[in-house]
């Protein structure tokens, strides 16, 4: 998939490809070989068919110009104390690399061409030296170019993601755009998206974040406690130009684009995606909010991936997030995508089916199996609780109610409020079936809401104390 360049790196290549480079000089002080500038004379500043001819008819010798071969060092190599040569050189290989496939199959053929870029990333932090951008730009050229999968390509993947990570992170959009661009042309197959779910941390969230700045929420548990609750405030109604927390609609679009591509692998990270990043209420937001057709189209699309995959689990969070009334709202809008319109009506169809045979308590089961809570109507309910408490604790020979304390044997730095609504429930199911009370102290869960009862958070100990209520009650009752 083939993006517009960044502003920002066009710029720098085009002003690199303008500095005069004193090639004949520096052939006498051995920067090159006689060879190799001769090689460049014959593609530089020429046009695009005649410098595909001449690489295509000497790939050998073009190989051997950028990495080396038959114990001749690479022009890089040579040049390595000549910044502006370095510069000059990668310059010229990515144009290369981007106008003449051929070459990108040859380089890879030669065993390992990453070797020969990996150590001018540096330290693979963003620096004023133009070097480690330009070399992570002929990387990802190189390797999207030839669309490589082998081991060679595996182990230079991890740094190539550290690097962009650098630059997603960096508080400059422009870098950022470009970060997110190069991991785009990175995603192609299997392998590549693999190894950028393993280093989630570094390549996923810093992209979460930048969506759930656009969505008008922070970052902490707050945030998505009010992403649940339908209290966030986004700048405007709409996004247009730029959105909540900055974020402009091009860097939204790249950003969707590669979680688009991640997608394609939901089987494998669907249920982690959302357990980890609130998935589904996110980009159920992003798409209430979404303001153009590009846009809702990959949204949908996402969704659909997601939610195709892991029907018995996520389909439950879509309920709770009310993805159905935004999708029957949606189709009210006319859109001129087709796709877009199919994707549409593929998800409204999805979720009228499961709807149809699920319950409240189908919804709450699943909440609870999705290893994370929300303020979701059932659990201020108290018909609902009158009528499915004991179900909840006899189901599957109590399997639920194992989740629920599974649930709250986590800390939940960052998201206070799912301890606050498990205490909730305890409460709940105590007050309601007393005599069950021997069961949730078997799995620690008095002593646990005793716990909470300690907590910083004003709401957990309000909730924990609520619950342990429900006991006490119980034991002057029983006496």
């Amino acid at each position: 998939m083939s993006l517009d360049p960044p502003t920002y790196l066009a710029s720098l290549q085009s002003n690199i490809r303008q500095r005069p480079i004193p090639w004949d000089g520096a052939v006498r002080a051995g920067t090159l070989t006689e060879e190799q500038l001769a090689r460049i004379r014959s593609v530089d500043k020429i046009k695009k068919d005649v410098r595909k001819q001449t690489i295509e008819s000497d790939l050998d010798g073009y190989s051997a110009l950028f990495v080396g071969g038959s114990g001749k060092k690479s022009v890089l190599e040579l040049a390595a104390k000549r910044q502006d040569v370095v510069q000059y050189i990668l310059v010229l290989l990515n144009d290369l690399l981007t106008t003449v496939p051929a070459l990108s199959k040859a380089l890879v053929k030669t065993g390992d061409p990453y070797q020969h870029f990996i150590p001018l990333l540096g330290h693979r932090t963003v620096t004023d030296d133009p070097i480690p951008l330009l070399t992570s730009t002929v990387l990802v050229s190189l390797m999207a170019g030839s669309r490589d999968e082998s081991p060679a390509a595996s182990k230079a993947l991890p740094l190539i993601y550290s690097y962009l990570s650098s630059l997603t992170t960096n508080a400059d959009a422009g870098l950022q755009d470009i970060g997110v661009q190069e991991y785009s042309s990175l995603l192609y197959g299997h392998v590549p998206r693999e190894q950028f779910w393993a280093q989630r941390s570094e390549t996923v969230a810093p992209l979460i974040k930048i969506l759930r700045a656009a969505a008008g929420i922070g970052s902490g548990g707050d945030a998505a406690a009010s992403l649940w609750s339908g209290m966030t405030n986004p700048s405007r109604s709409g996004f247009e130009g730029s959105l909540g927390g900055g974020v402009g609609l091009q860097l939204l679009y790249h950003v969707l684009l590669v979680i688009w591509q991640l997608s394609f692998e939901a089987t494998e990270i669907g249920d982690d995606l959302n357990k980890e990043y609130d998935f589904i209420a996110l980009y159920t937001q992003l798409l209430r909010l979404s303001p153009k057709e590009k846009t809702t189209r990959l949204l949908l699309s996402t969704l659909l991936n997601i939610l195709v995959a892991n029907q018995n689990t996520l389909l439950a969070i879509a309920v709770l997030a009310r993805l159905p009334t935004l999708l029957e709202n949606l189709k009210t809008r006319q859109f001129n995508d087709p796709d877009l319109r199919e994707d549409l009506d593929r998800l409204r169809e999805l979720l009228e089916e499961y709807t149809k045979t699920k319950t409240t308590f189908d919804e709450y089961v699943g909440e609870v199996n999705s290893g994370r809570l929300h303020w979701s109507p059932p659990h201020r309910n108290t018909v609902f609780w009158a009528e499915n408490a004991r179900k909840i604790l006899d189901y599957e020979n109590g399997t639920l109610i194992r989740k629920l304390a599974d649930i709250m044997k986590q800390p939940w730095e960052d998201e206070k409020s799912v301890l606050a609504i498990a205490c909730n429930d305890i409460g709940c199911l105590v007050r309601e079936v007393p005599e069950k009370r021997g069961q949730l102290e078997k799995l620690g869960l008095k002593t646990r809401v005793m716990e909470l009862m300690g907590e910083a958070d004003e709401n957990v100990r309000w909730e924990s104390l609520r619950a342990l209520g429900g006991w006490l009650q119980y034991s002057f009752d029983t006496k």
